[in-house]
């Protein structure tokens, strides 16, 4: 079971480490350039888009574990569905994005209280980014498939050449043509397209067969809909939470001055980091949680969720290490800045203790996804979503921005309690 896990954990871990390397590569051009509010228009454009696209990930959640427990019951037949319907739900998405980007920018920069410099670099970024919409959200359904069909070399193969394709043209249009801003996000662009088409042909390549599987009337089937819907609604509704905790915790920073937005968005980089690491075991538990439902094999499932939970405990321990040592040498990579990194200090024992109490929460997230038992991730998120904002508006007053990091580890503590009870200790999922 450990090397079916680490088969498909490894991948995905290299695979999600280059998803934040876009942000950070961005991050990292602007920040010698030599004005901080780039950092900060960076920083809130980017929030921007993890609440639009996070609010897209159930594409690739919902068809990763539906299509995961179609392999374990070897339905062909959904198999091909499952990829049909993702695919025309996240074509769909992506024309109405693009067709209604101003009025959509429009509203989601009203939730930032950035300075009128910084917001002004944060909107340029944004108008031109948005263009790579359709080849974004496409890339949740190539991937959340691939994921369900136990692949998690595909995935990672995109993700690598998306981000050398981001870094070489980001480099040119910002840096070689002088586009500054504008350049990083138009290098984003050509990237995300980039990596579209090679999910495509890989796809073409590997798995055409399922194309004698695709029967048009049994994936538009009203029941079938129902339920994929059912599944993507719940995951929806986590997501959206999440996103509005995370687009809240930049909205908070952004009314606290330009520096400590930009301390809060780089230790959150950090963060990120180990955010992305462990959805890798996240999406082991995806595939593996799905296809074991699939094929009722309650045993392997229960192995597997035990196995999990270690290797989760074992990444939050290293990088509690890597944190406590080697914070300001990773943060000195994005920016020179001495007061940044100065006021980094004060705030970085959160950073340190949050892998500890997170790594819960974000592997049962894939375990339960892959099992579709997704009511119960949305009905503790809620919960969770709502002691964040207690605790923050609670403490702001007094103890100024460690509200907000307090506020964010207790949301994440409480996922992974009400997690572990809703799902009386791990035994409903089975």
């Amino acid at each position: 079971m450990n090397r079916k896990i680490l088969a498909l954990a490894l991948p995905n871990i290299i695979s999600n480490i280059t998803v934040p390397l876009l942000g950070l590569v961005d991050i990292a051009i602007v920040g010698h350039l030599g004005d901080d509010s780039l950092i900060g228009g960076i920083a809130i454009g980017t929030a921007v888009f993890n609440f639009i696209y996070w609010n897209f990930a159930f594409l690739r959640m919902g068809a990763s574990g539906c299509t995961a427990q179609a392999y374990g019951a070897r339905n062909f037949t959904e198999i091909a569905s499952v990829f049909v319907r993702a695919l025309i739900l996240a074509l769909a998405a992506a024309l109405l994005l693009v067709v209604f980007r101003r009025p959509v920018g429009h509203a989601v920069f009203l939730l930032m209280d950035g300075t009128p410099h910084t917001m002004s670099y944060a909107a340029d970024y944004f108008y031109a980014r948005i263009w790579a919409a359709p080849a974004t959200i496409s890339m949740f359904a190539f991937h959340g498939w691939y994921i369900g069909m136990q692949n998690s070399r595909f995935p990672m193969y995109i993700s690598i050449g998306v981000n050398v394709v981001n870094l070489i043209f980001c480099l040119w249009f910002a840096l070689g043509l002088g586009w500054g801003i504008v350049g990083v996000a138009w290098g984003t662009v050509v990237a995300q397209y980039s990596g579209l088409m090679l999910s495509i042909i890989l796809w073409g390549v590997y798995y055409r067969r399922f194309l004698r599987y695709i029967r048009i009337r049994e994936c538009l089937k009203l029941d079938a809909l129902l339920a994929f819907f059912k599944i993507n609604r719940d995951i929806f509704l986590r997501t959206a939470c999440i996103v509005v905790v995370y687009t809240f915790f930049t909205s908070a920073s952004s009314g606290m001055g330009d520096t400590m937005l930009a301390v809060n968005t780089l230790l959150m980089q950090l963060f990120t980091l180990f955010s992305y690491l462990m959805d890798g075991f996240a999406y082991a538990g995806e595939s593996l949680a799905g296809r074991y439902t699939g094929a009722h094999n309650v045993q392997a499932l229960n192995r597997c969720v035990r196995l999990l939970l270690v290797w989760g405990g074992v990444v939050a321990v290293l990088y509690t290490g890597i944190y406590t040592f080697g914070w300001k040498a990773v943060l000195s990579l994005f920016t020179e800045s001495p007061v940044i990194l100065s006021e980094a200090g004060d705030y970085v024992g959160w950073l340190i203790v949050i892998p500890l109490v997170a790594f819960i929460p974000f592997t049962i997230d894939g375990i339960l996804i892959g099992a579709t038992r997704t009511a119960v991730m949305r009905d503790s998120v809620f919960l969770s979503t709502a002691l964040f904002f207690a605790v923050y508006y609670g403490f702001r007053s007094v103890i100024g921005n460690n509200a907000l990091w307090a506020a964010f580890l207790l949301f994440l503590i409480a996922r992974g309690i009400l997690q572990y009870f809703m799902t009386h200790r791990l035994k409903i999922i089975v």
